[in-house]
């Protein structure tokens, strides 16, 4: 997969690009990252890429003809018109569906603004898909760029060691994830759950699932409307019983 990264901070997101997973998934050849400078692409002679609002206001809006020009750069690269994402707080908040769903895209493209946001003529000229990170506001697009980035890179294949290590995530399967442990067994009086330890792999499933639903129940009640029709009878007793607690 490849993925390019539009910004005016490319160094800023290579810092980030270069490090654990994410970076050993670029030298291992899994997934093509691509930072690309907008600044690079203005006609300006003084190397702006940013005007006044048309209509007064605060702060500073980027230009649409470096973004395109950076677009078309990439599209030239690509032979094709990749799936651009512009990351903004006016997009639909992201989830796990949507980050699998990008996962299977050969290429996507994501436009990170910044000052006071975009010219609103190159989004409606090139922008498929606008995508939060949440109900707030940033002072750019790159850290949300580098989130999105980074949990689609961990869903492609080969970069984590078995699919087994998302799968069983929060989020992923339309629940939080069950408590873990390690060493040691006791720790300031608290002990690891014996089920664990008993080698009863059924069980141990078992007990992962019903801490699912409790933890899920308990924090996020609206993922289990969600999947309500889903659940078995089991499922629904340990609900209500982790609701009744």
């Amino acid at each position: 997969m490849r993925i390019d990264i539009m910004t005016l901070f490319c160094e800023m997101c290579e810092r980030v690009l270069d490090e654990s997973i994410i970076g050993r998934a670029r030298a291992n050849g899994f997934v093509e990252i691509n930072c690309r400078n907008i600044r690079d692409y203005t006609a300006d002679k003084h190397n702006n890429v940013d005007d006044t609002p048309y209509g007064g206001g605060m702060g500073m809006i980027m230009q649409s003809q470096p973004i395109y020009d950076c677009y078309e750069s990439i599209c030239t690269d690509t032979g094709k018109r990749p799936h651009l994402i512009y990351m903004s707080p006016k997009g639909k908040v992201l989830t796990q569906q949507r980050v699998k769903e990008l996962s299977e895209l050969d290429n996507i493209v994501i436009l990170c603004g910044h000052y006071e946001g975009v010219d609103e003529r190159v989004l409606e000229e090139i922008v498929d898909e606008e995508i939060s990170v949440g109900d707030y506001v940033l002072t750019g697009g790159e850290l949300p760029a580098l989130i999105l980035a980074d949990s689609i890179t961990r869903l492609l294949p080969g970069v984590l060691s078995g699919n087994e290590c998302f799968e069983n995530e929060s989020h992923y399967s339309g629940l939080l994830e069950y408590p873990q442990y390690t060493r040691p067994y006791e720790w300031r009086g608290k002990t690891v759950p014996d089920v664990l330890l008993s080698g009863h792999h059924a069980n141990i499933e078992r007990f992962r699932r019903d801490k699912s639903l409790e933890i899920t129940a308990q924090k996020r009640p609206d993922m289990i409307e969600k999947i309500k029709d889903t659940l078995t009878p089991r499922d629904l007793e340990v609900i209500e019983r982790s609701c009744e607690e």
